[in-house]
C-alpha cells in the first residue's frame, strides 16, 4: 500500500492491494443461477458477497452477501435449490456503489451509515469489489505507517 496517508488514499488503492491478479477478476454468479450454487460459490472461495450479472450480458444487476442468503432463504424456510439469485439479490436500483477515486475514509462512512459489509465499485462499469475489512486493513496500515513516521520524528531519526 502506497504511503499517501488516509486523506489521500481511495479505493483504487485498496484494490491494488487486493493482488494485481485479482484487480478487475471480482467473482460474479447471473440472476438466472440458483441460490444454493451462489452460496456454494461464495464458501468454495471464502467471501462473502458476489456481484449478479444479467443473463446473457455483462451489465450488473446487482448483489447478493451472506445476509441475502440468512434473511430471505434459510429465515424464510425457502429452498435455496429452488430460488433463484434474481429473486433474493440487492436489486441495482437499490445498490450502493463507489468509484475507484472514491476516498477511502469516504468509502467506510457509506459502509458503516448503510450497515452494509460489500460494495461494488463502479467506473463506468464494475471494476472490483471492496469489503469493510479491505477497507479497515488499508485504514490501520496506514496510521501503523503515521505511526512509525511520528516515533522516528520524535528520536530525531526522521529526515
Amino acid at each position: 500500500m502506497p504511503e499517501k496517508g488516509l486523506e489521500n488514499l481511495t479505493v483504487a488503492d485498496v484494490l491494488m492491494t487486493k493482488g494485481e491478479e485479482k484487480t478487475g477478476s471480482w467473482l460474479w454468479c447471473r440472476t438466472n443461477d440458483t441460490v444454493y450454487d451462489a452460496v456454494n460459490n461464495m464458501a468454495k472461495n471464502n467471501i462473502g458477497s458476489l456481484v449478479v450479472l444479467k443473463p446473457e450480458e455483462q451489465h450488473i444487476a446487482g448483489i447478493i452477501t451472506e445476509r441475502d442468503y440468512l434473511r430471505k432463504i434459510i429465515a424464510q424456510g425457502r429452498s435455496s435449490k429452488y430460488t433463484r439469485v434474481g429473486e433474493i439479490m440487492t436489486d441495482e436500483k437499490k445498490l450502493i456503489t463507489v468509484t475507484s477515486d472514491t476516498n477511502i475514509l469516504q468509502a467506510m462512512q457509506l459502509m458503516t451509515d448503510n450497515h452494509i459489509r460489500h460494495v461494488p465499485v463502479i467506473d463506468g462499469k464494475i471494476v472490483g469489489m471492496v469489503s469493510i475489512v479491505d477497507v479497515v486493513r488499508a485504514v490501520v496500515e496506514q496510521q501503523d505507517k503515521e505511526l512509525k513516521r511520528l516515533n522516528e520524528f520524535i528520536r530525531g531519526e526522521y529526515y
